[in-house]
């Protein structure tokens, strides 16, 4: 007996038969086949369609051991599958994810270990289950208690596919849950290692009327210090915006409360807010990638001028004209010109490596957030990237020179790796590295996705805009920490940055 060993050459050779064997398949004549023979090449094809992934995960497994994602250029392995294939995070982390658990495990010495889920991957190497039937089956397990033994885990596995063979995702779903249930009547222990695990809050995202879903599981301690805040804060006259003088200190008039018709969950609502805003105000919530922990937001001079359109804050909130003009009521706000009257020096050229906190604002308004292509992080959660030339090899930190990153994509950027440029529209181009570059896009349309609709060669004209920061600590962000007297914003004595795409700023 002998194993013979496969040179990637046959492999090749073996998938262009199969590319063949495809196309000659595409090309039959399928209008003349009767219904039985219709039915029988859809049940083979589905067959084949099961068992293709069982190769993907084998590969894709392999791959993971031979390279790294960062000698292709990506930070992780879910951006190679991303970028190369043009699929989505979630398809990616779900490919990677079954590849993880279905292909055979490298070992440091002697032959690969079977897959964790080998009776799972068997089955569908053998086309018996699809791709819904798996996702069921590895959800299962996971959810299976810490002290559950290696042998009833493997038990609990063949079940299920045994199950998963003869019937639909549904029922399966059916029976993996009524055995968890027999395994574990009692659920979990509560411990502080439990409640930890399952502490969370998430955002939804932004529907079209501008409301935004939270769904959250609180720890008693987060709990205990809500339930003090609402208790003071969301009493019955409290916070209440549809009062002139709403009343966010002290005891409310007994007319306040009389007047507030507010329900209990519009009452917690509105104390977030108002305790929400206090901090903001109150100064000690530190910096934020070198600016003063505020609410910014950019918008068009010609929406404030109009009371007409959205405004968007540097995470990404849309947030209607209506209230960003309310909101700027008790705020410091400054107009930023971007007709080279700006009155902060947006151009340092080699005296300072880190942007200064009017530069930031700046970039804020122009780029939105992260510029690499589909990074979603807003720029309250970006950084600063010298994006024409890096500062260490001679670049200068000028407003046109600049872009916004996230941290691991500002240090994606090295030898080999990707590269940045500004066009001619001062956008940043993100240039792939070569196993990473398949001909996509070079900028991010993301936050700015009015882009889109520009005419391709369409040069954008320069604009006024207003930047709103929406509490008084934000007016510190025009201010250079590192000087002792920063000029205004509105003194014309210094140089300004370039026009903003459609004229917008934070």
């Amino acid at each position: 007996m002998y194993v013979r060993i496969m040179s990637g050459g046959d492999l090749q050779a073996r998938i262009a038969a199969l590319r063949a064997a495809f196309d000659d398949v595409a090309a039959a004549e399928i209008d003349l086949l009767t219904r039985a023979e219709l039915v029988a090449a859809l049940d083979d094809l589905e067959e084949l369609s099961c068992q293709l992934p069982a190769v993907g995960h084998r590969l894709l497994a392999r791959l993971q051991v031979e390279a790294t994602p960062q000698q292709l250029g990506a930070k992780s392995w879910s951006e190679v599958l991303r970028v190369r294939w043009r699929i989505s995070t979630t398809e990616a982390n779900r490919r990677l994810t079954e590849a993880g658990l279905l292909a055979p495990r490298p070992s440091l010495t002697g032959p690969a270990l079977p897959p964790q889920l080998a009776a799972t991957a068997i089955a569908q190497a053998r086309g018996l289950i699809n791709a819904e039937h798996v996702a069921v089956i590895r959800k299962a397990v996971k959810k299976l208690p810490g002290w559950v033994d290696v042998a009833t885990r493997e038990q609990f596995e063949v079940n299920l596919v045994r199950t998963a063979v003869g019937n639909g995702p549904k029922e399966l779903r059916d029976a993996a849950e009524l055995t968890l249930f027999l395994l574990d009547q009692d659920g979990p222990e509560p411990d502080d290692t439990e409640r930890a695990r399952k502490r969370g809050l998430t955002k939804g995202k932004q529907r079209p009327d501008g409301m935004i879903d939270l769904a959250g599981t609180l720890t008693p301690e987060a709990w205990a210090v809500l339930e003090v805040i609402f208790a003071k804060y969301a009493a019955p006259g409290m916070c209440n915006p549809a009062d002139p003088e709403p009343c966010t200190a002290g005891t409310p008039t007994q007319a306040q409360i009389d007047n507030d018709q507010r329900s209990l969950a519009q009452r917690q609502h509105d104390a977030l807010v108002a305790v929400g805003r206090i901090a903001l105000m109150s100064g000690e919530l530190g910096q934020l990638n070198g600016l003063p922990v505020s609410i910014i937001i950019r918008t068009t001079l010609q929406d404030l001028e109009s009371r007409a359109g959205v405004g968007t804050t540097g995470g990404g909130t849309v947030v209607p004209i209506k209230d960003v003009i309310r909101m700027a009521g008790h705020a410091n706000h400054y107009l930023a010109v971007f007709d080279r009257a700006t009155g902060s020096a947006l151009d340092l050229f080699r005296t300072k490596r880190v942007a200064s906190p009017a530069q930031r604002v700046m970039l804020i308004a122009r780029d939105g957030g992260c510029t690499k292509p589909c990074c979603t992080v807003g720029a309250y959660g970006c950084q600063v990237h010298h994006a024409e030339t890096d500062y260490a090899h001679g670049g200068n930190t000028n407003i046109d020179e600049l872009g916004l990153a996230c941290g691991p994509d500002n240090r994606s950027v090295t030898e080999g790796g990707w590269t940045t440029r500004m066009n001619d529209r001062c956008e940043v181009e993100w240039i792939p590295p070569p196993g990473l570059d398949t001909g996509q896009a070079r900028v991010n349309t993301y936050h700015r996705p009015e882009r889109l609709l520009a005419p391709p060669d369409d040069p954008e004209p320069p604009d006024q805009t207003r930047t709103t920061a929406t509490e008084p600590a934000a007016v510190q962000a025009i201010d250079d920490p590192e000087t002792d007297a920063p000029p205004p914003l509105d003194d014309p004595g210094e140089p300004g940055g370039p026009a903003p795409p459609e004229g917008e700023a934070a």
